[in-house]
């Protein structure tokens, strides 16, 4: 089956910077992923023959349908780089133009490009011309901030130029990740269009990702942190909520390791990108909490209390402290047993939502 085949109903893992690494897909795989999508590629590194930028759209043998992101401003580098994706063995290509990330905003990258709606219609023009089998996505934001909200007339200009679908992520770029995700302005866009729309922003539970469809109207959502936090939210889509253990995170995680180790190696050097990744995956993982005692949901923007771990185990797990992060990495890295009673001090601080990483692509 082809993306657009698959896309009506699915849940689509998407692009994360480092979030999205070849062994963490294949996870959310083996967890029930279907769609995946590479880490934000910059086109021009892709032209430059950067080792590190190819190693961003390698398909792993068993993901199903794998996307490539892209990111660039000129329709020419855009176009070359698509026809090599494609030629590499990706299922689409996006065009990124949500990246918030001030680095790549002010070369006029990601977020900055969708303010030149016209240059958006030239880029996706060159890369519909460069691809023979493949349909090209472009991912968008609401717009630039509050006062600049274009999503509807981007996502115009992108079908314009032969966009087969829309990703819409509910915030400005502005906004970064500090509020809630608007749905409903996803669904303005979802009317606006003729192709399919991906929703995009806050869905951490299945019940959530059912609710966003009905109120956005849209064809299929994306998680990015979701996913994240939660690797096995693609199969609660399926299976309904699981009610995880520490003991079966814990056996998540130390998979998480064994694919890692397959990709970068056991070598010294390899066992450092590793150690790299896990701990910055734990960053993550800290954020779990499960369905409330009274049977409510806990959100993606609130602070959780660490009240719902049931064992020590749990208690360990949702400990964002460095200390601690630092030494489950070296538990999980050295396949050694987590032993609570041997963990480090526990930290006071909460963990600090409105300093959560950059992972969009």
């Amino acid at each position: 089956m082809t993306f657009l085949d698959m896309l009506p109903g699915s849940v689509v893992l998407g692009p994360m910077t480092k979030g999205c690494n070849l062994p963490y897909r294949r996870l959310c795989v083996e967890l029930g992923a279907r769609i995946t999508t590479s880490e934000m590629t910059v086109a021009r590194r892709l032209k430059q023959k950067r080792r590190s930028e190819f190693a961003l759209i390698r398909r792993a043998p068993d993901e199903p349908c794998f996307g490539v992101q892209l990111a660039g401003n000129n329709p020419e580098e855009m176009g070359w780089a698509a026809a090599l994706v494609e030629e590499r063995g990706a299922a689409f290509v996006d065009t990124n133009l949500g990246c918030p990330i001030d680095y790549f905003t002010r070369k006029g990258l990601g977020a900055a490009l969708a303010r030149q709606p016209r240059r958006v219609t030239q880029i996706v023009e060159g890369m519909k011309r460069a691809v023979t089998r493949i349909p090209v996505t472009v991912k968008i934001r609401l717009g630039w901030n509050e006062g600049g909200r274009n999503a509807v007339e981007v996502a115009r200009a992108a079908v314009e130029g032969g966009a087969d679908a829309i990703v819409v992520h509910g915030r400005t770029r502005d906004a970064r990740y500090r509020f809630a995700a608007d749905w409903d302005a996803i669904g303005e866009v979802a009317r606006a269009v003729r192709v399919p729309v991906i929703g995009n922003g806050d869905l951490l539970f299945a019940h959530e990702i059912q609710a966003a469809r009905e109120r956005s109207g849209c064809a299929a959502v994306m998680v990015a942190r979701g996913a994240l936090i939660k690797p096995w939210l693609f199969r609660e889509v399926t299976d309904g909520y699981l009610d995880m253990t520490g003991e079966q995170r814990l056996a998540i995680y130390r998979r998480y390791v064994t694919l890692a180790l397959e990709h970068w190696g056991s070598h010294d050097r390899g066992r450092g990108q590793v150690a790299q990744f896990l701990r910055w995956h734990l960053g993550f993982w800290c954020r779990y909490a499960p369905r409330r005692a009274d049977d409510t949901w806990p959100g993606m923007q609130e602070r959780q209390s660490a009240e719902f771990a049931r064992t020590p185990l749990e208690r360990v797990l949702v400990r964002p402290d460095e200390a601690t992060l630092a030494w489950l990495t070296e538990r999980l890295l050295l396949n050694e047993p987590v032993d609570p009673n041997a963990a480090p001090v526990p930290s006071d601080l909460p963990p600090d939502l409105s300093k959560m990483s950059e992972v969009e692509g």
